[in-house]
Formats: structure tokens, C-alpha cells, sequence
């Protein structure tokens, strides 16, 4: 008997870089249903600024806005039993989650906290002819987070992981794929690289803004975004009802494009081929907006 499948996991995104907007954490808990919620914080800029911070303290090194957000809402992802997968933890993930664990204790909860290491190359730096850098550190998968979130992890903390893995992780290990699913892997990863800069996805980084105020989007405050992400590893891109901006084929498109080098977007887990990515508008959602599902042209690489 063939297994049936998992539905979809419902990831949402609520920061694409450090100081994105505080909000978005209780937004994205409060506006509607989410099985995962991710947080990206970090940039080449950013471990910069986290490495002075942690020349300054060495007990710091990590985006002290995730715990400063998890101070207000960290209650109602327990009482949610929504699952958490950020890479805040910067150049220190085991002292955000040390810092994470005092907080809960505070509160009175008990999350189970998970930690993502291995990334740290400063150590090795001489070695790997880099010089004498600030930081140095290397771009880890999805499965170590899959790993975390298989051992019954409610938090998982990293260090330098891919953008897009931090979506990719939880649906490994929701989906139960290997390794060799190369073809959902892919999908998976583009859906990450859609949701992963939050509101550009949204309209917030779309260059034909003016079209979407004449239809009646506000893009002032637009929602973050949501991959509904499916066994196959196809998804649909969408957003909480009544929440600001607007997906079309347009801003997924803008987002899709967005810091990528060609066709061929390179991870550490497996190669997604974006020139195989197809765009297929979904039936309006609640908010007004439409979501997008993409299918590949080629039947063994289907994303949407």
C-alpha cells in the first residue's frame, strides 16, 4: 500500500535580515494558521557587525532582536506548538539558545532548544589561506536542522546556515525525504529563496509598486509571506488574510531573481534549477491577493 502523503507545511517567514520589522514575529503568530515559523537575520554585513559585538563581549555574537521578540511571544508558539528555525544564533547559536533557555525558564515553559554548529571556520582560518578575518564561516544545509526537528526540537537555533534552509530543514523532516530527493529538495529550496527576504516577496522590494497601489495594495506595511510546501516539494507562495502587499506572479518573480548569480542556484544540499521554475497563478486568497504555485516543464523537477 502506498503511503499517503503529508500535507503541505505551512512555513512563514517574519524577518529577512537583522532589524527587520520587530513586529512580524507577533504578526505572523496572530494574523493566521502557521506549522513553522522561520526568522533569516543574518548577511556578510551582519557577521560583521555580530564579530565587533562579540570582540566587544564574548557572550555575544547573536541578533538580540530574536530574543527580544521571543520575550513577547514565545509563550503563544508553546501554547501553538509552532515551531521555530532561525538562524539568529550568528557567530554564537549556543549562547542565544543559553539565553533562550533562561528566558523560558522566566516564563515558566519549557521548549525544547536545539542547536545547528559546525559553520565556525575561524579557527581554521590560517589553514584555509584566508588570513586574519573578522569571521569566517562556511554555509551549512537543511539536515542538521531536519535533524534538530526529528529529535523533537520546538527551537532550532544556527549559526551560518543557507537563506533558504531554514524553510528547506522543516520540510525534510515533515515530508521525510533523503538526500536523494533531489527534485523536492530543489523545490523546496526555491520556496525558501522566495520567502527567505520576508516582504520582498510581498511587494516590499517589487519595481512596478505603482501597479499594485492602483489595484488597492497597501504596500506600507506588507505582510510577510508563507510557502505552503508539498510532498513533491512543489509550493504555493502566499500570506495571512487581510495583511498588507500582495503576492502576484510579478513580486514572486522579483524575489525569485533576487541575488542570484544564473540558472543554476548552487546550495549545499543539492542545485536548484530556476530555469525550470514555472509560475502558475492559484485561486484568490482570502487577503485579495493571489498565491503562485511554479511547475517545471521538465516532469521530474516540479515547483510551485
Amino acid at each position: 500500500m502506498t503511503a499517503t502523503p503529508a500535507p503541505p507545511l505551512r512555513v512563514g517567514n517574519a524577518s529577512g535580515f537583522y532589524g527587520d520589522r520587530f513586529s512580524a514575529v507577533r504578526d505572523m503568530l496572530t494574523e493566521g494558521p502557521v506549522d513553522v515559523l522561520t526568522g533569516d537575520y543574518l548577511a556578510e554585513l551582519t557577521m560583521a557587525i555580530l564579530g565587533r559585538d562579540q570582540l566587544a563581549d564574548p557572550g555575544r555574537g547573536y541578533a538580540r532582536t530574536f530574543l527580544s521578540q521571543m520575550r513577547t511571544c514565545l509563550s503563544q508558539v508553546v501554547e501553538r506548538r509552532i515551531r521555530v528555525v532561525t538562524n539568529a544564533g550568528g557567530l554564537n547559536p549556543r549562547g542565544l539558545a543559553d539565553r533562550l533557555t533562561e528566558l523560558a525558564d522566566q516564563l515558566g515553559l519549557e521548549p525544547r532548544i536545539a542547536v545547528v554548529t559546525g559553520d565556525d571556520l575561524l579557527h581554521r582560518a590560517e589553514e584555509l589561506g584566508l588570513g586574519s578575518p573578522l569571521t569566517a564561516n562556511a554555509y551549512l544545509g537543511a539536515f542538521g536542522i531536519a535533524a534538530c526537528l526529528d529529535a523533537g526540537a520546538d527551537i532550532v537555533v544556527t549559526g551560518r546556515v543557507t537563506d533558504a534552509s531554514l524553510a528547506v530543514g522543516p520540510a525534510i523532516a515533515h515530508h521525510g525525504w533523503t538526500g536523494d530527493d533531489l527534485d523536492a529538495l530543489a523545490g523546496a529550496t526555491v520556496a525558501g529563496h522566495v520567502i527567505e527576504c520576508g516582504a520582498q516577496a510581498t511587494g516590499g522590494n517589487y519595481a512596478f509598486a505603482a501597479h499594485l497601489r492602483r489595484d488597492g495594495h497597501d504596500l506600507d506595511r506588507p505582510g510577510f509571506p508563507l510557502a505552503e510546501i508539498h510532498a513533491d516539494g512543489s509550493a504555493v507562495i502566499t500570506k495571512h488574510p487581510q495583511s498588507g502587499g500582495a503576492v502576484t506572479t510579478g513580486t514572486v518573480t522579483a524575489q525569485l531573481v533576487y541575488e542570484i548569480a544564473g540558472p543554476r542556484y548552487a546550495g549545499p544540499d543539492v542545485t536548484a534549477r530556476l530555469d525550470t521554475v514555472r509560475l502558475d497563478p492559484q485561486a484568490p486568497t482570502a487577503s485579495g491577493s493571489a498565491a503562485y504555485a511554479g511547475r517545471s516543464p521538465l516532469p521530474t523537477s516540479r515547483w510551485a
